[in-house]
């Protein structure tokens, strides 16, 4: 595993959030937010039919993470947990996932909302969201089924810088 690898951004995430203090920590608490996505002109081709789907995954960088925990206490709960069992920020590779709702494509612009992400977020990836993939019947979900069902009420607070 010595392997390096390195990712150049396609694009940039705009939102309201430029802190992240008090902003919401995964996309159902974000109903409603507005937000962009640019991509590089160069990628704009790679658009052609996105305008189809009501979805999008967002793949992105955690530029501003800082250090990597292997152990954190998750905003929805007050025990330390291993950060694989967690969706907070400061992993080892950085890398963030986020289901936004697709409101347009404008030329290289995506206006998106129910965004949770923090504003010039690096963008790595678009894939569409696709139910018939995407669906997965869970039948447990760890820790978080008896903390995680008022996620939407739920902010950022400075732990994970």
């Amino acid at each position: 595993m010595s392997e390096r690898i390195c990712f150049e951004p396609i694009g940039s995430i705009h939102s309201p959030f430029s802190d992240p203090d008090g902003m919401p920590i995964q996309p159902a608490g974000a109903r409603g937010v507005r937000g962009q996505v640019r991509l590089d002109e160069r990628f704009r081709d790679g658009l052609k039919d996105l305008d189809g789907f009501s979805h999008i995954i967002l793949v992105y960088y955690f530029h501003r993470a800082g250090e990597t925990r292997l152990r954190v206490t998750p905003f929805l709960d007050d025990q330390p947990r291993g950060i694989f069992a967690t969706r907070a920020p400061c992993r080892p590779a950085r890398i963030g996932i986020s289901v936004v709702r697709l409101e347009a494509v404008n030329d290289n612009v995506l206006e998106i909302s129910d965004v949770d992400i923090l504003d010039g977020t690096p963008l790595l990836d678009i894939k569409p969201y696709v139910p018939e993939f995407d669906i997965h019947t869970v039948k447990r979900s760890g820790w978080l089924e008896n903390n995680g069902r008022h996620v939407s009420a739920k902010r950022a607070d400075k732990r994970f810088k």
